[in-house]
């Protein structure tokens, strides 16, 4: 057995219907891959139809599963509560709910206008908080029990980050809200978690982060401790066990899955692993000395 083989038996998902955010691509497409293998109805859901009914037949031309795509731009409320209702016509009753999509780019924050900003904001934070609403007040008037919310953040929502600053300030708001909500809304019989993932390529995301020649020289493998970056099935192993009843006891906890990379990037002294094995020996004998 590997790290990229399947985790949870046959039918660990049977009888969820789960709504992936941004599913129809990238890791999103990867995590609904899996729960549909396991067992699940998912739908997918993004802004454009045409790009999504193709993911839609793939994945269940694949997987046998029953995929179901949707449009919806989360950034609008309405449209939010439109999908929502497509949903339970089409698949009845809704399980699960996985905020996944996603915006960023890499630009010094000097450069950006306030449009571009609130671009990234309002896919980020205000979708995951107009799904969050419009799904949990559901759940809430039809006291609905057993369902939970898997919301997908970052490592810098911990500390933020330079260069994507509107990501840094829009993931840390998610990170919060999944955290609040893990106790306020418990009551009602929800769960909120969240996965903080490292680096895990996909081509539309990385080729906008790191265009060209970047990729080779801020090759992101050489920043985790294990030495790679992580694979696609290893982030649909940890969604399918934390939105399962596997997970049932899992609540307000984030999940960092990226090898070490940030432990390593936070620690203050970290960089001294480029000091050669030799140079070591020179600075213990300049301590020793001192003492």
């Amino acid at each position: 057995m590997t790290h990229t083989d399947k985790m949870l038996r046959e039918g660990s998902l049977t009888g969820k219907v789960i709504v992936v955010t941004g599913g129809g691509s990238g890791l999103g497409k990867a995590m609904t891959s899996y729960f549909l293998e396991l067992g699940a109805k998912v739908v997918i859901t993004s802004r454009k139809l045409e790009k999504l009914e193709k993911a839609a037949k793939e994945l269940r031309d694949t997987t046998g599963g029953d995929c179901f795509a949707v449009a919806c731009d989360v950034r609008d409320y309405e449209q939010v509560e439109q999908m929502h209702k497509q949903v339970i016509d089409h698949f009845g009753p809704i399980d699960v709910l996985l905020n996944n999509a996603a915006g960023n780019f890499i630009a010094p924050t000097e450069n950006l206008s306030s449009n571009a900003f609130d671009a990234i904001v309002d896919i980020v934070l205000t979708g995951t908080k107009n799904c969050t609403m419009v799904f949990g007040k559901h759940w809430i008037k039809t006291k609905q029990k057993n369902v939970n919310v898997l919301n997908i953040v970052t490592t810098y929502a911990f500390t933020g980050s330079g260069y994507v600053v509107p990501s840094a300030t829009a993931k840390g708001g998610v990170l919060a809200m999944t955290r609040s909500l893990a106790v306020e809304w418990s009551k009602y019989g929800m769960r909120f978690n969240a996965i903080a993932p490292g680096p895990f390529p996909t081509k539309g995301a990385w080729d906008r982060l790191l265009p060209g020649p970047l990729v080779k020289k801020f090759d992101p493998a050489k920043k985790v401790p294990l030495g790679r970056v992580g694979e696609h099935q290893e982030l649909a192993n940890l969604a399918a066990y934390m939105v399962s009843d596997f997970g049932a006891y899992l609540n307000g906890e984030v999940v960092v899955l990226d090898g070490g990379e940030w432990l390593k990037g936070a620690g203050q002294f970290n960089m001294l692993d480029k000091i050669p094995k030799a140079l070591w020996t020179v600075l213990k004998k300049a301590m020793l000395k001192k003492k």
